[in-house]
């Protein structure tokens, strides 16, 4: 048995602590000048910035940065003037937030964990959860739309991104190598899974993410089920450098989503 969460942890700690990861990169302070006069300009997905009328009211308003870490989203939202606290798998990431709210006077709340459980928080605690693409690295995503719902108050908003499980049906090696895009496999996707004993062998080894697609059923239909309503939703591309599959696709998407 892997333990998923230990490992990817793991993963992100090693890639936060580069300084090189796409993804933990901190903001620099005219971003977050921009968030006090009332500018937020954050993204759920590679490239979409998401659109203003998703976040509600955000001064005083109690928000989850769900799986943020990286000093990119969770300090704009409480430069907004939000409540924020950031939960994260990663301490290097959530490092980055601390190294934002240290450098530009931000109070934010820091907790590391699990995102399949989020029960240290009781019922009902929070207005909004940001959840930019992070999915990807839990086996169970419904446990994660579960716990969201729980800790959401009624009325309140999961603004989540997604990859497309389109994505995993590719051989992304082999395509980064110059072959064109074959199906080589079935879906859900799950690293644990369909990689072959070596393959995955070598990726533990050299502290590589487990990644999971996850069916639109349990990306979708389980949100529903678990007692939200779909607001709002797009997709998004990415670029050609980060995957050759962004000219045959939009890679990613994104849902805004309402506690009932």
């Amino acid at each position: 048995m892997i333990d998923v969460a230990a490992h990817n942890r793991t993963a992100w700690n090693r890639e936060s602590a580069s300084g090189e990861g796409e993804w933990s990169q901190p903001v620099d302070p005219q971003v977050i000048e921009r968030a006090r006069a009332g500018e937020v300009t954050v993204i759920l997905t590679p490239n979409q910035p998401v659109p203003a009328d998703w976040f509600g009211e955000l001064a005083g308003a109690d928000v989850l940065g769900l799986a943020s870490g990286g000093g990119q989203q969770v300090p704009v939202l409480s430069a907004a003037g939000a409540q924020v606290t950031s939960f994260d798998n990663s301490d290097e990431q959530l490092a980055r937030d601390k190294e934002v709210a240290r450098r530009d006077g931000l109070k934010i709340r820091f907790e590391q964990g699990d995102m399949m459980d989020l029960s240290r928080f009781e019922p009902e605690s929070f207005d909004l959860i940001f959840n930019p693409v992070s999915t990807i690295f839990v086996p169970d995503v419904e446990r994660v739309w579960k716990e969201a719902r729980r800790v959401l108050r009624p009325g309140g908003r999961l603004l989540t991104g997604v990859m497309n499980p389109a994505f995993y049906m590719f051989d992304h090696d082999a395509i980064e190598a110059g072959a064109e895009p074959v199906v080589n496999f079935a879906l859900p996707f799950d690293d644990t899974r369909n990689l072959d004993r070596e393959s995955l062998d070598k990726r533990m080894a050299s502290e590589e993410h487990l990644e999971f697609s996850h069916t639109l059923d349990s990306l979708i239909g389980g949100l529903l089920r678990s007692g939200f309503v779909l607001r709002d939703f797009y997709e998004d591309d990415w670029s050609d450098e980060a995957t050759p599959l962004n000219k045959y696709m939009k890679v990613s998407f994104a849902m805004l989503a309402e506690a009932v």
